[in-house]
């Protein structure tokens, strides 16, 4: 999981087939623009995860990324610096971002990601 100055690294679930959608969904939509994100799978790689700073169960239960900036990003702020890089998804990256907005997606995403968990007896 090696440092990619100036791209974004995306920590996602490789053992998660709507995650490996969702990455194929970003990618056609990037287009050109998803050259500057670097997508590594987190599936039994705990070490290398705790190297970079990310609790491999939070991984697990929440999108990180490395922005171009070397900071670690979770959760919601993860998605929307990633959307942020897309023109089409820009005003989602916005609209997300948004006070009221914000605390009920992330309750909403993590009862979701919670129960794909459950189900496939991985939490």
């Amino acid at each position: 999981m090696g440092l990619a100055r100036g791209r974004i690294i995306v920590y996602y679930d490789g053992a998660c087939p709507s995650c490996i959608k969702d990455r194929q969904n970003y990618e056609r939509l990037a287009g050109k623009n998803g050259d500057g994100v670097l997508w590594v799978d987190i599936t039994g790689k705990d070490d290398e995860l705790l190297a970079c700073g990310i609790d491999p169960h939070k991984a697990l239960t929440e999108l990180h990324i490395k922005d171009e900036s070397q900071k670690i990003r979770s959760e919601l702020d993860a998605y929307i610096v990633l959307m942020s890089k897309v023109l089409i998804l820009k005003p989602l990256a916005w609209f997300i971002g948004l006070p009221v907005i914000r605390p009920l997606l992330s309750r909403l995403y993590h009862r979701q990601v919670n129960r794909r968990l459950r189900r496939d007896n991985r939490l």
